[in-house]
C-alpha cells in the first residue's frame, strides 16, 4: 500500500536555511519520523501566514505533502512557541545550542519519541530557569543516554572497580571515569567529587532533587567544560553555537548585550 500523499506530523523546528528568495528548508525533529527536512514555500514573504509557526525553537503541528526530493509543508499551527526563549538573549543562545546538539547527533528518519519529548521538556525548562546551566547539562546527559553514549560514572573503565568517593579523571576516549591507578596524571580531565555527584544525579534524572539544585559558578564551569569536551570528541568537531553561547555569557557577566549579536539559525 502506497504511503499517503499528505500526512500530519508534530515537530520542533531546529533551524532553517535559505532556498531562493522566499523559500526555506526547515530541519525538523519529530516524534515518529525522527529528524527530517522539508520545504516551506514563500515563508520568507511578509504576507506569509506560516512564518510565525515555523520559527526555529518552535513546536508546531504540520501538514506535509510528499515531494520528489523534499516534502513540502502546506499548513502549520503552533503548539508551543517557547516565547520566553526569545525575550532574553541568553535563553535564545541556550536554545540554539540545544537545537544544534540534536541536529548534529541524530540521523534523518531515525524514530525517537523519548528524545523528542526530552527536547520539548528542555526547551520548556529553559523558558523558566534562572540560568541555563542545569537545563543544558541535564539535556546533554539525557541525550547521551538515549543515543547510546552514556558516560560511565560509577566504575573505573580501567580496572572496573567501583570508584571511591574522591576526585577522578574523565577520559573522553573511554567514555567515562578512570581512577588514579589506571590513568596517568596527564591523562583525561580531573573531575571533582561534587561534579561526579551532580553528573550522577542528572544521569538518574531525579527531577525533584534536580529542581532544588543550585550550582556555584566554579562547579557549573567544571561541568560545562567536561561535557563539552566529551561532546566534541564524539562529534569530532566543535559546535558552531558554542561561540555565540560563550559571547552572550561574557556580555551578560559584563552587564551588557553583545553589540550587533544575532543568533545564527541557518
Amino acid at each position: 500500500m502506497a504511503p499517503p500523499r499528505v500526512y500530519k506530523v508534530d515537530a520542533v523546528v531546529l533551524k532553517h536555511t535559505r532556498l531562493g528568495e522566499t523559500d526555506r528548508v526547515l530541519t525538523l525533529f519529530t516524534p515518529h519520523l525522527g529528524k527530517m527536512r522539508a520545504v516551506a514555500k514563500g515563508v520568507a514573504k511578509p504576507t506569509s501566514r506560516m512564518a510565525g509557526h515555523l520559527q526555529p525553537l518552535t513546536q508546531t503541528s504540520l501538514l506535509v505533502a510528499r515531494g520528489r526530493t523534499l516534502d513540502v509543508i502546506t499548513q502549520a499551527q503552533t503548539l508551543d512557541s517557547f516565547r520566553l526563549l526569545r525575550e532574553e538573549l541568553w535563553r535564545t543562545s541556550a536554545g540554539l545550542y540545544l537545537a544544534e546538539l540534536v541536529d548534529r547527533f541524530t540521523e534523518e528518519h531515525s524514530e525517537s519519541r523519548p528524545l523528542y519529548d526530552l527536547v520539548a521538556r528542555a526547551l520548556r525548562w529553559l523558558c523558566v530557569a534562572p540560568a541555563a546551566d542545569l537545563p543544558l547539562r541535564s539535556f546533554e546527559i539525557q541525550m547521551l543516554e538515549h543515543l547510546g553514549y552514556r558516560p560511565e560514572l560509577y566504575h573505573c573503565l580501567g580496572c572496573m572497580e567501583e570508584l571511591e568517593p574522591r576526585a577522578h579523571r574523565f577520559s573522553p576516549q573511554d567514555g567515562g571515569l578512570r581512577c588514579a591507578r589506571c590513568i596517568g596524571a596527564e591523562g583525561g580531565r580531573p573531575v571533582s567529587l561534587n561534579a561526579q555527584k551532580v553528573l550522577r544525579l542528572l544521569q538518574r534524572d531525579d527531577r525533584s532533587t534536580i529542581a532544588r539544585l543550585r550550582l556555584d559558578p566554579s562547579l557549573a564551569a567544571e561541568l560545562e567544560r567536561l561535557l563539552r569536551q566529551y561532546l566534541t570528541y564524539l562529534l569530532e568537531r566543535d559546535l558552531k553555537s558554542t561561540a555565540f553561547l560563550d559571547l552572550v555569557r561574557r556580555q551578560e557577566a559584563a552587564g551588557g548585550t553583545p553589540a550587533g549579536a544575532t543568533p545564527a539559525t541557518g
